[in-house]
């Protein structure tokens, strides 16, 4: 059986929505041409990583302002998990803070 990839996406003090993009682009190997959007993060979740198990670290300590997109990134991350189940694939998350 082969071993799931995960990693982890640390979000431990980021301020900017910059940072919060270049923190997931790392974390989950997108491609160098990452468009650095929401539209960016679905496309790239879906076709561009190989990573099947995200574990999210640090919300808690973000800014206020930042959790809008917080709620926007939690809901790909769903969307993304229901595509990949109806496509018999293993996509998950967790949120550890």
């Amino acid at each position: 059986m082969e071993e799931r990839v995960e990693a982890t996406l640390d979000l431990t003090d980021c301020k900017y929505l910059g940072e919060l993009h270049q923190r997931i682009k790392e974390s989950l190997d997108f491609p160098e041409h990452y468009g650095a959007n929401w539209s960016a993060f679905w496309d790239s979740l879906r076709f561009d990583t190989p990573v099947e198990y995200v574990r999210i670290v640090g919300e808690s300590t973000m800014p206020e302002d930042l959790k809008k997109h917080l709620d926007k990134m939690h809901e790909i991350l769903d969307r993304c998990k229901a595509q990949r189940a109806s496509w018999g694939l293993y996509f998950g998350y967790e949120i550890v803070d």
